[in-house]
């Protein structure tokens, strides 16, 4: 259990405090979750719910890997051009993802904390598959919806004729879609903080 808190802190500065990851971060991120992910083979770790948000955030790091793997793969064969656009939604999915599944977390160690006894029934590993479940449908749809708008953008057949409403009515929900996961991240760091502040000082107290 001591490694997982070790990943967690390592995901929280990850995501939650630097402002952008950065090649440090990331293969610190990388090399922390295959080794959470190992961890959590083992028979030692119980099967609970905060086990389940931490295996889906392991695992969120994948898309990081197709990524780099994909530029390693340019790179080494010397190809003229890459799925840029692909690459960098993959990058932001993993992004959301993470601090979707990280401020789950929060989430649980505040109901822990001050409602043991009447979350439990919201502590479930059931619950927590599902809504690890409903952030990778919500996450899946926001990047297919920035890859159809990259790809109307892309394309020069969709901007004349009656096609034309498509590619206004796409780009209009991916500047909102990317406004609105802006001010969530804003919020997102700030309600981690604050739960956090809110449990160090409670324990403190006791």
């Amino acid at each position: 259990m001591k490694d997982l808190r070790r990943y967690l802190v390592l995901k929280y500065i990850q995501y939650l405090v630097l402002s952008s990851p950065n090649a440090i971060s990331t293969f610190l991120g990388l090399l922390g979750s295959s080794y959470t992910m190992l961890t959590l083979q083992s028979a030692k770790v119980s099967s609970k719910s905060t086990a389940v948000l931490i295996s889906n955030l392991a695992k969120a790091d994948v898309l990081v890997s197709i990524s780099l793997l994909s530029e390693l793969a340019t790179w080494t064969f010397g190809i003229s051009s890459s799925p840029t656009a692909l690459l960098q939604n993959l990058l932001t999915a993993n992004v959301h993802a993470s601090c979707l599944l990280l401020s789950c977390v929060t989430l649980e160690a505040y109901l822990i904390t001050f409602f043991p006894a009447g979350s439990r029934r919201l502590r479930t590993v059931k619950q927590a598959r599902l809504t690890a479940r409903l952030i990778w449908i919500l996450v899946t749809a926001e990047c297919t919806l920035f890859q159809v708008d990259d790809l109307l953008r892309a394309s020069s057949a969709p901007t004349r004729g009656h096609c034309l409403w498509l590619v206004h009515i796409s780009s209009a929900a991916a500047e909102l879609l990317r406004s609105l996961s802006y001010l969530l991240g804003i919020l997102l760091r700030i309600g981690n903080v604050y739960i956090y502040y809110k449990i160090f000082f409670s324990i403190s107290s006791r």
